[in-house]
């Protein structure tokens, strides 16, 4: 029978079966309810699942997977071919495997997914026109973006005609005064010291108070009066709320997290950061 609708609880079936069964010894009522209905615009063949729940691919009859990131858009449409009829998340989601029972094959494929992120208004280095933009979700208290520091100046410095590095806001809630950093950065960023007070901040990280902050910030000849006037307009709160929007809406859940041209970088190494570079700038070609 050909149906037009899929239920995300199915997906859900084995584990609570698993759930049932483990907890209780003896026979018992199971209860199965609908969590979400999805209406598609194809006939699904088979459904898998990211293990985070984040996306569903659907395997249609017409050769295509549709990967929704919510109950209504459809985010990509991949084509693999009619001869595909069974389809399986691998591990972390970035892979998926295919399979063929008419031509008897299984294939293991790797899943790029393409962010479009917003980086208007955000500080950069680089070329404004560049070809390659990176894209890096950073906060001031955060070690690992800290070490990072460095290792995107060198890329910067290796790729100075090519290479865009764009800053967003991600300060994560645990940090205590990740946030005012940030907002300081983006007053210092209406005086032109963003970069000076970011390259302050981070390397005092592990050091970070209100106090602090403020003497970094006016240690760099700021108009004082013009920059405490700044960490009180609301949109600087506003642009930060913006930046996480665009952060959680890209799938970051922590920092620092990357895109090359919208691709996640796994690799933060500089041989990881000119490899995806590389094969941006030849993708153009």
């Amino acid at each position: 029978m050909r149906w037009k609708s899929v239920l995300l609880a199915l997906c859900c079936l084995a584990l609570v079966v698993s759930e049932v069964f483990a907890e209780t010894p003896s026979a018992g009522t199971m209860e199965l309810n609908v969590l979400k209905t999805i209406q598609l615009e194809a006939t699904p063949v088979d459904v898998a699942i990211t293990p985070d729940g984040r996306r569903l691919f659907v395997l249609t009859d017409q050769g295509e997977i549709h990967v929704y990131a919510s109950a209504t858009e459809i985010e990509s449409r991949i084509p693999v071919g009619k001869h595909i009829n069974r389809m399986k998340a691998g591990p972390g989601g970035s892979t998926l495997i295919l399979g063929s029972s008419d031509r008897k094959t299984v294939e293991i494929v790797g899943v790029d997914f393409i962010r479009n992120i917003d980086i208007s208004g955000a500080p950069f280095k680089g070329p404004e026109n560049a070809p390659v933009v990176i894209t890096v979700f950073d906060e001031f208290q955060c070690p690992h973006c800290a070490a990072l520091v460095p290792v995107l100046d060198q890329v910067v410095e290796k790729n100075p005609k090519t290479v865009k590095v764009a800053f967003k806001h991600f300060p994560i809630t645990g940090h205590k005064f990740a946030r005012k950093a940030a907002i300081a950065a983006i007053a210092a960023g209406e005086q032109g010291k963003f970069w000076e007070l970011h390259d302050l901040l981070f390397k005092n990280y592990n050091r970070l108070d209100d106090k602090l902050i403020d003497e970094l910030a006016l240690g760099l000849d700021l108009d004082r009066e013009a920059y405490e006037k700044k960490l009180k307009d609301p949109a600087l709160e506003q642009r930060i709320d913006q930046d996480i929007r665009d952060g959680q809406k890209a799938g970051v859940r922590g920092t620092p997290t990357i895109f090359v041209n919208g691709r996640l970088l796994r690799d933060r190494r500089i041989e990881g950061f000119q490899a995806a570079i590389d094969k941006e700038l030849k993708s153009r070609e």
